[in-house]
């Protein structure tokens, strides 16, 4: 991606879930950023997709995992422990 110093919209929205995730290069996040920095379609798209991605998180950090699969989940991990 070397000598691009300007993404289009297309080609930053195939990356927003990866600039979400902090999975680009360097040199690409600071692209992406640039361009969310002066194209307000693109920033309210991202703005609209990380707002999804954190409530889904708040979401997961509330869902309780059933005792009998934590159990479960111990035991085989205690099974391939023991093996090595």
């Amino acid at each position: 991606m070397s000598d691009r110093t300007n993404l289009t919209c297309i080609e930053v929205f195939n990356r927003l879930d990866d600039y979400l995730d902090r999975n680009l290069s360097d040199e690409e996040l600071t692209l992406v950023a640039r361009h969310l920095d002066e194209c307000l379609m693109c920033a309210n798209e991202y703005r609209f997709e990380a707002k999804v991605l954190e409530g889904l998180k708040a979401r997961l950090r509330r869902i309780e995992m059933p005792a009998h699969l934590m159990s479960s989940i111990k035991q085989r991990l205690e099974a391939e422990s023991s093996r090595e």
